[in-house]
């Protein structure tokens, strides 16, 4: 029997539509029931690619006996976080405050009738193992504290409550200047993996944000260390695993050092930042194998996640129950794939030896494919087809078909990157940000999630307007149409207006005010990007962004020194600031014939601005000081400056 999920355009609240738990979206229906029937409140919060998620869904709300026990003694609401990832961090706070280490999905919530916690877990298996208390004993515990102590409860609620308030900002800034780059070097060699590359041990997370900095500060540097960090992590990752060699695409995350077995789940998000990077290491050493994987991410988005020019949010883990399922093969099955496809017994050891197929496989018995030594084969075309054939009579993992303002922003402006390498990609690139406009951008407001072909009605959070911004600023340096340098300023301008206090920026400030993460997680803060396009903005248009951009690092500015490796975006936007911004300034297609040569500069903040003007003039934030007659008596000067 359905549950009132089952009126929710969501897909995740959809796939729990037929659980026994009588499930209430997040809605004033179900504060009024708790209040009416003095009920706690079990908030469940997770997404639809979540392994986890199902996991806790098969075991735990598929279970009638914990389904008729929740629906006699609380009242049961569940919530997608990436349509409502206000909801989603304000309890993720609660699980960091209540339990000293951070949370993630599914989180499990209980609540008091108005919306106070008093408990914050996570993943909650359905009897006691793991050292974890079970779900059905936790819900007898809590009810039986409900019914016989609740106003203890109330009052631990009320303490978490006040714990939870917002604080007031730093009340002393810590002086930025340029040592912050020798200290994001030292502290990002502590945390470097040399061996396999990456930022941390497993769990191993792309931390797309820290090698897009690597490549900054090897820019202005030269140092070499630098450069092996970045192009280390990010060759490490293209040899399969975390990334599908069959299909295309970055999964989420790693579960082991060197990359080899994922959760399975592809995120927008991470294809969208992965093949910035993977393009910005090809812009700085020419090397192909970059630019081929960033091609590659581009191809899966285009033919696995996209619709009407908009991007899916996520596909999952999980084939019919099964992690991973689709994408790990038998030794068999490829072995008796290559003969019949006409390779003989040499070729054929020789190919399962090369993509570390085996019979004892390297996940549960099964292979993931992988090309350790990151070799052209010449027969790897012929291979690729053959294992793309064997899964397509396999079913696809599930697409969450939700658009997201901000992770579509991240796929599109990877798009105009391209473009300036390939220009085929420069059609894909304008249909799809004028698609996303048009979807999203209506009459002066800007929205949040949508599924194609429905109206959107849950507006815009400060990520939103960060990426959609910082892709418009993109497209504009691309194409040189000022239309789209415009519009960046419009939805700065309403950014500032909505979620900017006096150097604090706010990811919301609807039901749930909370302040924007000043440190990159899934992908890089939102208030990091936002001031980051306000550079842009202050060096193209006027200085007031740039003074916005100032107070947002100033108020942030002790984690950002402290803590450099957890802040690669703000890190960034230090340096920017410090280092200033060169705009050349000419004409349209003046701009355009120069962009080949300008990569080759080892500057990585350089803007181009439109402009009447046939000859190049060159700018900081000061002054116009350099003017030249020809693209190649600019780019001469443009050396002797940066050599100085």
């Amino acid at each position: 029997m359905s549950n009132r999920l089952k009126y929710e355009d969501s897909p995740y609240l959809q796939q729990h539509a037929e659980n026994p738990v009588d499930w209430y979206p997040w809605c004033d229906e179900a504060f009024e029931k708790a209040k009416k029937e003095n009920k706690p409140i079990f908030l469940s919060i997770g997404y639809s690619s979540c392994h986890w998620c199902h996991v806790m869904e098969h075991e735990v709300f598929e279970n009638e006996e914990i389904a008729e026990y929740l629906n006699k003694h609380f009242v049961s609401i569940k919530v997608d976080r990436e349509e409502r990832p206000d909801i989603d961090k304000h309890f993720q706070s609660v699980h960091q405050l209540l339990n000293q280490r951070p949370g993630g999905w599914p989180a499990s919530i209980f609540l008091t009738p108005d919306l106070k916690p008093f408990f914050a877990g996570t993943y909650i298996p359905p009897v006691r193992k793991y050292n974890m208390m079970g779900f059905l004993e936790l819900i007898e515990v809590i009810h039986k504290k409900w019914s016989s102590e609740p106003e203890t409860i109330v009052k631990n609620a009320d303490e978490i409550q006040r714990f939870l308030q917002p604080k007031d900002g730093p009340v002393k800034a810590t002086p930025l200047d340029l040592t912050i780059i020798d200290r994001t070097i030292d502290k990002t060699k502590d945390s470097y993996d040399p061996v396999y590359g990456g930022f941390s041990k497993a769990p191993k997370f792309p931390h797309s944000s820290t090698i897009n900095l690597l490549l900054d500060i090897y820019q202005l540097t030269e140092n070499d260390e630098v450069l092996n960090m970045a192009i280390n992590t990010l060759k490490n990752m293209a040899k399969g695993g975390i990334y599908d060699l069959i299909d295309g695409g970055f999964c989420r995350y790693s579960t082991d050092d060197f990359w080899l077995v994922p959760h399975f789940e592809k995120m927008t998000y991470d294809n969208g930042l992965l093949s910035e990077s993977y393009l910005r290491a090809y812009r700085v050493t020419g090397d192909p194998l970059f630019l081929h994987i960033a091609e590659d991410i581009i191809m899966f988005m285009k033919d696995k996640m996209m619709q009407d020019n908009l991007f899916y949010s996520a596909s999952d883990a999980d084939t019919e129950g099964e992690e991973g399922k689709y994408f790990v093969y038998s030794y068999d099955e490829v072995k008796n794939a290559l003969k019949q496809n006409g390779f003989d017994e040499p070729e054929v050891k020789e190919i399962l030896n090369a993509l570390s197929i085996t019979p004892e496989g390297n996940f549960e018995g099964k292979n993931i494919v992988r090309n350790e030594k990151l070799e052209n084969y010449e027969w790897w075309t012929k291979v690729r087809r053959i294992l793309k054939l064997i899964r397509a009579s396999r079913t696809y993992p599930f697409i969450d078909k939700k658009v997201i303002t901000s992770w579509n922003a991240m796929m599109i402006k990877s798009l105009f990157m391209a473009s300036e390498i390939n220009e085929r990609y420069l059609r894909n690139a304008k249909q799809s940000l004028q698609a996303l406009l048009d979807l999203m951008f209506k009459d002066n407001t800007l929205y949040h999630s949508v599924l194609i072909g429905k109206t959107p009605t849950i507006e815009a959070f400060l990520e939103d307007y960060a990426y959609l911004c910082d892709t418009l600023l993109q497209a504009y340096q691309t194409t040189m149409d000022k239309s789209y340098l415009a519009t960046a300023q419009k939805i700065a301008e309403q950014a500032i207006d909505r979620f900017y206090e006096s150097g604090k920026w706010y990811f919301s400030k609807g039901e749930f005010p909370t302040e924007a993460d000043l440190s990159d997680s899934s992908y890089p803060s939102s208030a990091a990007i936002m001031t980051n396009a306000l550079l842009t903005l202050g060096a193209l248009l006027d200085s007031r962004y740039r003074e916005i951009a100032y107070r947002s690092m100033e108020y942030s500015s002790i984690k950002i020194v402290k803590y450099p490796v957890w802040h690669a975006a703000f890190v960034k936007a230090v340096i920017r600031y410090l280092k200033e911004d060169i705009v050349i300034k000419s004409t349209p297609s003046n701009l355009n014939e120069l962009k080949s040569s300008i990569n080759d500069l080892q500057f990585p903040y350089i803007l181009l601005k439109s402009d009447e003007n046939h000859n190049y003039l060159v700018c900081n934030q000061q002054s116009c000081f350099a003017n030249a007659t020809s693209s190649e008596e600019l780019l001469q000067t443009l050396k002797s400056i940066f050599q100085k």
